[in-house]
């Protein structure tokens, strides 16, 4: 696990700073927050209505203990299903989108993110299956290819006056070369299709699909509802917010979280207790997560003012609520994958009922007062979210309650050490907003060295899986740049 880990954490790094500098060149030079704000209005449509592209056949891959050559081309006829349906149902509801947000422009950019899906189903079985595999060193190839991929498109196009267009373009050629690379390492396509029992694919994909059209209900609509109540300036910002605190959030427990499925499936599959395993998790990812976020938090107003500029400002004060709320969302890992493995289901779907609708009512009365109130919401949410999966999950692996504690105090302790220095400068600078990147860098460089003394002196699971990883990394990538 620690070697596919070493590969997905390098494979996240590279792919999201890829991602990350095409981002801040994008918005810095070429894309004022009104053209993000149309994007992003049309990605969140689509992406609500492409919840069954996948069909949940990443899960159903993984998890199966038997998997032969006849299942795997069922799989992927399945996936042509759904990808090119959803590809149909974005194309015909562009217009109507249009007309929704009085906003001739959203129309072509979402049926340019439909093309995208299709080619998506010839690239979700083999990268199920290079997963299931773990191996993360092809995963690695793939992603970090489809970013650059995605990065010189998004960036050529801005640069060439293609506005919003880039971003939408920027998806489908993403998409190709997913598909290339994940064929090239493990081909899987569906010739001749395989229709014949599809029953236990398509009762797992309704279930597994049902739970994403909730949890996109909740998590995907945020940007529909600011651009709705609001406007497309506000938008721009409010997902220009949103986008890097997750990304973030994703650069430190992204690539951990895409491995600990199949190795968790595998656990299961064993008859292995999950429990210590899951409080392992649990503690690498507070400890790892929370300080990242809380220094996000502090050093919004620097962060914003060097990356992106005077004109983005407003993304500070959104992008502090925002990032504190995501520190709730990691203290209970795995919340959507633990009862998908134990089977259950419908215990699952009637909490992602009760989360979603609490997602969107929070949303809707905080962004009818304005983006700073909406974004104050998430952290309400993130509250109710904690409180409606923490008993859940513990209970399904067998974890008292009680035994969190300690992992959460911590993982608390870790968080103030690494953002003291950072803090500090804040209430001591009189121009704190204005420090720049440097001293960013080197109050943070200061706190990462807090930090890992904290964790070595608080004896952290997180300080020797660091070390292991580390290891790990030295060892994949040495014969790369020998």
């Amino acid at each position: 696990m620690r070697s596919a880990a070493a590969w997905a954490i390098a494979g996240q790094y590279l792919a999201f700073g890829i991602q990350f500098v095409s981002s801040v060149v994008v918005s810095r030079f070429f894309l004022a927050p009104a053209e993000v704000g149309l994007f992003s209005i049309a990605l969140a449509a689509a992406l609500m209505l492409s919840v069954f592209q996948d069909f949940g056949l990443t899960r159903y891959i993984t998890a199966l203990h038997v998997l032969d050559r006849d299942e795997i081309t069922r799989c992927s006829s399945v996936a042509i299903i759904f990808s090119w349906a959803t590809a149909a149902a974005l194309t015909l509801a562009a217009p109507l989108l249009a007309m929704l947000y009085h906003n001739l422009a959203l129309a072509p950019i979402m049926t340019i993110i439909a093309l995208s899906y299709l080619f998506s189903p010839f690239s979700i079985v083999p990268y199920a299956l290079l997963s299931r595999d773990m191996a993360f060193n092809r995963i690695f190839a793939v992603n970090v290819t489809s970013a650059i991929v995605q990065a010189t498109t998004v960036i050529g196009l801005a640069a060439a006056g293609y506005s919003s267009m880039a971003l939408a373009l920027g998806m489908v050629t993403a998409s190709m070369a997913r598909t290339l690379t994940t064929q090239m390492f493990r081909p899987s396509l569906p010739f001749p299709p395989q229709w014949r029992g599809l029953s236990k694919i398509t009762r797992f994909g309704w279930q597994s699909s049902c739970l994403s059209v909730i949890g996109a209900a909740g998590s995907r609509s945020a940007d529909l509802i600011v651009g709705k109540l609001l406007s497309l300036t506000v938008t721009g910002i409010y997902s220009r917010s949103t986008g890097l605190a997750t990304q973030l959030r994703s650069l430190v427990t992204g690539a951990i979280g895409s491995v600990l499925y199949p190795a968790f499936a595998r656990l299961k599959r064993q008859g292995d207790p999950l429990a210590e395993p899951y409080l392992r998790i649990v503690g690498c990812f507070t400890a790892g997560t929370w300080p990242v976020m809380a220094g996000l938090a502090v050093g919004a107003e620097p962060l914003v003012q060097s990356l992106f500029g005077p004109r983005w400002m407003a993304v500070a004060p959104v992008l502090k609520l925002i990032a504190l709320s995501e520190m709730l969302f990691e203290a209970v890992p795995m919340q959507i994958d633990i009862p998908i493995l134990h089977g259950a289901i419908r215990s699952l779907t009637v909490r992602n009922i009760l989360d979603t609708l609490a997602s969107i009512i929070l949303l809707v009365v905080g962004a009818s007062w304005s983006v700073e109130a909406a974004a104050a919401s998430r952290i309400a949410y993130g509250v109710v979210w904690f409180l409606i999966y923490i008993s859940f999950v513990c209970g399904l692996i067998g974890l008292p309650l009680v035994r969190l504690v300690p992992v959460y105090a911590k993982g608390l302790a870790a968080t103030l050490a690494a953002v003291a220095p950072l803090a500090l400068a804040s209430i001591l600078m009189a121009d704190f907003a204005n420090c720049g990147l440097v001293m960013l860098a080197a109050l943070a460089v200061v706190g990462g060295a807090m930090w890992t003394v904290a964790l070595w002196m608080l004896r952290h699971p997180l300080h020797d899986e660091l070390v292991d990883i580390g290891l790990q990394l030295v060892r994949r990538l040495k014969p790369l740049t020998a």
